[in-house]
């Protein structure tokens, strides 16, 4: 996990690595928010892993009958014999006791250690699943369902994927983590099974009773030239839509925060702040709570879960319309990544720009959505999707 040294007023860490699972926690939905809670109180440990998109079926009466190129568990953590923490010059290692003598001979190869990874030497033949002409059709689609009153807004996404890939994973995950230098990228190895992600999103904080959400919604491009990169930064400032796509889903993390939260503690500290980063600029809101004592740090992802940027509201309703129009079903794409410490406290965030790759089946995958409101144009929606999906395409298809 690394913050690439992005100017943050929440990270904890600038770097972070956690290797070899001690013991782990494997599920599909059902019953996986308790089970983790479990793990959780059981362990209280460091603990890293992931909650799939699709955990959204544990929360309420859902279900994904969607294509699955990746086949990837719905959550998996696990607890660490050795985790590297880094914070500016300082870093500090730490070992369960059952393995603390091979901390020396470890140390002793990550300083002789060569990159000797393979190059992707094959070439890499991405496809959109699906076409132009099917986008404008399904945005039409959405268009009609919040004329009629059955949504406010939807964050619908697309598949790009390459069938028979053979592809070096952290070779790729430097050339995207080099090109984008998000605040919250991670490589994420489970044997067979890859994440290469780029987020610039954080899902959610807790820092002792303290819960911080900040959603992402609204995009602009990134220019070489300083005067038409303000201009596009400045727009984005000013746009009305994406202001109101980006206020309606703050609203949401509002709601979605208040189950957990201590009476009047949510509280709104950043509203559509304009944030820059190398490919893109965004728009992003800051939203904390209290936690009441009465919620474990598990009941506060359960009930916030899938994230209000990648649904929209009102969100059981989005989630089941989106899951009719869309072709692939999500998995860990628009899920999230982090860790739990010891004490309880937690960190994960938005898993967007982000490639999957199943090594064993030789499927990788990236996905790419937009905000779908009443003043979209399916048009620019789609041209969006393709800005987003920029990056992944070039990491997969370059050599």
């Amino acid at each position: 996990m690394d913050s690439n040294a992005y100017p943050q007023e929440y990270s904890s860490f600038d770097c972070m690595m956690a290797v070899d699972a001690f013991t782990s926690l494997k599920t599909d939905f059902y019953n996986a928010f308790e089970d983790l809670k479990q793990y959780q109180q059981t362990t209280k440990d460091w603990l890293f892993g992931y909650l799939s998109y699709d955990l959204k079926n544990d929360t309420e009466s859902l279900n994904s009958s969607n294509f699955d190129g990746l086949d990837f568990p719905d959550l998996f953590f696990f607890q660490p014999k050795k985790i590297f923490l880094l914070k500016g010059n300082q870093l500090e290692i730490k070992y369960l006791l059952m393995c603390d003598d091979e901390a020396e001979e470890d140390l002793k190869e990550i300083i002789q250690s060569k990159n000797d990874f393979f190059e992707t030497l094959d070439k890499v033949k991405v496809q959109q699943r699906i076409s132009k002409e099917l986008y404008l059709q399904k945005v039409a689609k959405m268009l009609e369902h919040i004329h009629v009153g059955d949504m406010y807004e939807a964050n619908f996404c697309m598949e790009f994927f390459a069938e028979n890939a053979i592809i070096n994973p952290l070779e790729k995950f430097q050339k995207l983590n080099g090109i984008s230098k998000a605040p919250f990228s991670v490589f994420f190895k489970n044997d067979k099974q890859f994440l290469l992600s780029a987020s610039p999103e954080r899902y959610l904080k807790k820092v002792r009773d303290t819960i911080i959400s900040q959603p992402i919604k609204g995009t602009s491009k990134r220019f070489s030239d300083v005067n038409q990169d303000e201009e596009s930064k400045q727009s984005l400032e000013k746009d009305a839509k994406e202001r109101a796509e980006n206020i309606m889903i703050t609203d949401l993390v509002r709601n979605d925060l208040s189950h957990t939260a201590q009476k009047g503690s949510v509280e709104v500290t950043e509203l559509c702040k304009i944030y820059s980063f190398l490919q893109v600029h965004q728009m992003i809101s800051t939203v904390t709570s209290k936690l009441d004592p009465q919620y474990s740090p598990v009941d506060v992802l359960k009930t916030t879960f899938p994230m209000g940027s990648m649904t929209g509201a009102p969100k059981i309703s989005v989630m089941k319309i989106i899951e009719n129009l869309e072709e692939t079903k999500r998995g860990l794409y628009s899920g999230a990544v982090g860790y739990f410490t010891p004490e309880g406290d937690f960190d994960l965030n938005v898993v967007i720009r982000s490639i999957l790759y199943n090594q064993e089946n030789r499927y990788v995958s990236f996905s790419v959505g937009s905000a779908i409101t009443a003043q979209s144009v399916p048009e620019k929606e789609y041209e969006e999707c393709l800005l987003k999906a920029k990056a992944m395409s070039e990491v997969l298809q370059s050599f």
